[in-house]
């Protein structure tokens, strides 16, 4: 207490009393009540003061407060009877309760007359009036704060408003009394204190001066006005406020949950559990019917005023089977909240099913619980369970429905969270399917890849691809579609899918992009939007890398370039035409080629990796070449090295795709090229020059196909193609492959000759002896190629 109060210590009997009955303060006035100096009595119990028989519960009773007569002992041998006040005092944190003990003494200052602190109309007030005179002690009380008390004017006087309640919050109401003695200016305390034996009634103090004839203050009357019904209106109305607020921050299950459970902690309970029913398996509907005991509930949250919730006997996570009766059981079956107590035997069968619960609900007091069920839409979640400890009062009609009125806020979040969570695990697990789960093994390039869906908005239309091309080629492509959820994980497929068909018929890649820019046109009319061409949209990026050649063809779609690494040098975007973004239609693309040393790294994403609130491109585009130029064998490293510097720990906004290619080059001692005259009599000796070549690759195993398709392409190259004729033999590890080259730009066809025809035959048997074949279109004709698989001819 600050110096500055003018409150005498002597003016009242005061000690503190442990919760063991042993004295630990004694006060001025202690001493010249009974004579016992502080250091005779402080340490002993303060039974030994008492004289009689006298129940141990006077000085430490079993409520909050006690009050009446005793007789004490004196120093001098003698007694003296008095009336104490005994307080229960509860500490702001960890530590021992102990007991106020007081009673006021007697003073000898006479009461002049004309005395303003025994104004008589003011006593006779209607409201509950206290006076206080120029030391904050109490003086006069009328009748109606007799009853508010439970005391009398004559026990109470002389005592200072922190002995008259023994609460907290008595500290404050002293700090304004203080005010308005020092002020001589009225004021109204906002601070809602409860007092007298019901802890549920608050009150508004109303203080103001008490002056003499000369205008001198001599003391504070304090009028105070019972505020329960509005006090306790304006917490609940606070209370669902807060819940309207706190609950539904997230799209997450356990979260919004978890929400509840702080929310009603300690405002309504001391203690809340959320247990759900578990969802349905193939990700249907919750049950709408009646539920049938025993219910298996599993715990999803729950909070408690005790740190760590060690009266909770069920954990997270955990499944738990509740038969009738027990509280939760009952309130589903019921389908409407239940208030149990221990006192009226409600909790008395289920306790003895549940040895564990009983001793957790002796152990901590726990003499009510309110079951409240979790419904929205019609179907049953789950329950909330608060439950009160000792000290507090049970749950009574108003907190029942508020209790109804926070949960069923609750009800529609978690409804929500799950509707989402389904939906996004359906579109996740679509998203997944459509991409590819390994990347194929070339000898064109070493790719790794990542994808992370969006934290919020759920998965989205990003896709990547590596695309094995004829010729040891192979094709790589990423995209974006636009908007999130299972549609645009759907049109991700399908464009994925014409990607993919595309690729196989060996298109250019602005040519691809042009064909692509048509599908998604035609999906956006057959989305049947009134916005037309453009409702549908995506970004893409694709690239052919060749490894013979070592040049790469690229053409982007609306797409972020690409981030190149050089073997030893540093990382920078590519420069490319931008190109209009897919679905606008009727626009060109443009592709550009540059050569790629063997081993450089290529960096393909979409815009989820770099473009964030938190920064701006140019940035981002920093940390990605920072994170690509730490050199790394391991493209995995690399793709987890470049996430872990751009996105944030929390989660993305936008879904991410990456793919990491490191370029191949294939050696010149695999590859083989002759010029063809045009002259059929000198296919045999090109025959034997290829049977000679593979003897040089020790593939003399594959000489028999090879010939025969090497006749069949050179042969019908001479007959129907344009000169100058190329014939090109190239091989890996598992694959031959024969390439017939002429600057005509008739495709062949394969058919099926009749009975007596004698020819057509032959890309037939072309197609019988390999893997595959087919054409694709160059810059000056066409080539056909046949790839023969070295390890079945082994």
């Amino acid at each position: 207490m600050s110096p500055d109060y003018p409150f005498d210590e002597a003016a009242t009997a005061r000690a503190v009393i442990d919760g063991s009955g042993v004295l630990v303060e004694w006060n001025a006035g202690a001493e010249r009540l009974l004579g016992h100096p502080a250091d005779e009595v402080v340490g002993r119990p303060a039974a030994s003061l008492l004289v009689g028989e006298v129940d141990r519960r006077t000085l430490t009773p079993e409520g909050d407060r006690w009050d009446g007569v005793v007789t004490l002992r004196h120093r001098d041998g003698g007694t003296v009877a008095v009336w104490l006040l005994a307080h229960r005092v509860r500490p702001q944190e960890d530590g021992p309760e102990h007991w106020l003990v007081v009673t006021p003494i007697e003073g000898d200052d006479p009461r002049p007359p004309g005395d303003p602190l025994e104004a008589v109309g003011l006593l006779a007030s209607p409201c509950a009036i206290a006076i206080y005179d120029d030391r904050l002690r109490l003086r006069r009380i009328n009748n109606v704060m007799a009853e508010v008390l439970s005391l009398s004017e004559e026990n109470v006087r002389g005592l200072r408003s922190s002995e008259l309640t023994g609460r907290p919050q008595s500290h404050d109401i002293e700090r304004h009394l203080l005010r308005v003695l020092t002020t001589g200016r009225g004021t109204d305390v906002r601070t809602y204190v409860p007092v007298g034996g019901d802890k549920t009634h608050a009150w508004l103090a109303r203080m103001a001066p008490i002056t003499d004839a000369k205008g001198r203050v001599r003391g504070v009357s304090v009028a105070a006005h019972d505020f329960t019904d509005q006090y306790l209106a304006q917490e609940r109305l606070q209370l669902v406020n807060e819940a309207s607020v706190r609950i539904g921050t997230t799209l997450d299950v356990s979260r919004t949950a978890q929400e509840l459970a702080d929310v009603c902690v300690p405002a309504l309970a001391d203690f809340v559990s959320v247990d759900l029913l578990d969802p349905p398996e193939h990700g249907g509907e919750a049950p709408t019917g009646r539920l049938s005991a025993p219910i298996g509930l599993r715990r999803v949250a729950h909070s408690s005023v005790n740190p760590g919730s060690p009266e909770a006997v069920v954990k997270p996570g955990h499944l738990d089977v509740y038969p009738t009766p027990s509280p939760q059981a009952d309130a589903l079956l019921a389908g409407h909240t239940i208030v149990a107590a221990m006192s009226t035997g409600d909790l008395e069968e289920w306790l003895a099913w549940d040895p564990t619960r009983s001793e957790r609900i002796g152990e901590y007091g726990i003499h009510t619980t309110m079951s409240v069920p979790i419904q929205a839409r019609g179907t049953t979640l789950g329950v909330a369970v608060l439950t009160r400890f000792k000290n507090r009062q049970p749950f009574t009609p108003d907190d029942a429905l508020l209790a109804e009125e926070v949960t069923a806020r609750a009800a529609v979040c978690i409804d929500n969270a799950r509707r989402y969570s389904r939906e996004r695990e359906t579109a996740l697990a679509l998203q997944r399917s459509l991409l590819p789960r390994t990347l194929p093994r070339t000898a064109a390039v070493e790719a790794a890849s990542r994808y992370l869906p969006a934290a919020r908005s759920g998965v989205g239309g990003d896709w990547f691809d590596v695309i094995p091309l004829s010729g040891m080629r192979v094709a790589m492509v990423v995209g974006d579609v636009v908007g999130h959820g299972i549609q645009a994980s759907a049109t991700m497929g399908r464009l994925r899918t014409a990607v993919r068909t595309l690729a196989d018929i060996d298109l250019a890649p602005d040519e691809l992009l042009t064909h692509l820019d048509d599908l998604v046109v035609r999906l956006s009319e057959e989305a049947g939007t009134e916005a037309g061409p453009g409702e549908v949209g995506a970004t893409c990026l694709y690239a052919v890398y060749d490894p013979v050649s070592r040049r790469c063809t690229l053409a982007r779609a609306g797409h972020p370039s690409p981030v190149m690494v050089p073997p030893g040098g540093e990382p920078h975007e590519i420069e490319l035409p931008a190109g209009p973004p897919l679905g606008l239609g009727g626009l060109p693309f443009e592709s550009a080629e540059i050569e790629l040393r063997e081993g450089t790294v290529l960096a393909l994403y979409t815009d989820g990796l770099i473009e964030t609130r938190e920064r701006d491109v140019d940035a981002s585009h920093a940390l990605l070449c920072d994170a690509l130029a730490s050199p790394s064998d391991s493209l995995d490293e690399t793709c987890d090295r470049v996430l872990h510097a751009l996105l944030p720990p929390g989660g993305v906004a936008d879904d991410v795709a990456l793919l990491l290619a490191r370029t191949q080059g294939l050696p010149t001692s695999r590859v083989a090229t002759w010029h063809i005259p045009a002259d059929p009599a000198l296919v045999a000796p090109i025959r034997k020059q290829v049977v000679e070549q593979l003897e040089v690759w020790d593939l003399s195993v594959a000489s028999f196909t090879a010939e025969l398709v090497v006749s069949e392409l050179v042969t019908n190259a001479i007959r129907y193609g344009t000169h100058p004729i190329r014939l090109r033999l190239i091989h890996d590890a598992a694959t031959l492959i024969c390439e017939v080259s002429d600057t005509s730009h008739t495709a062949p066809h394969l058919r099926r000759a009749k009975t007596f025809d004698e020819g057509g035959r032959g890309l037939l048997l072309v197609a019988q002896l390999t893997q595959r074949w087919g054409s694709r279109h160059t810059t000056d004709g066409k080539t056909i190629w046949a790839e023969i698989g070295l390890l079945a001819e082994e």
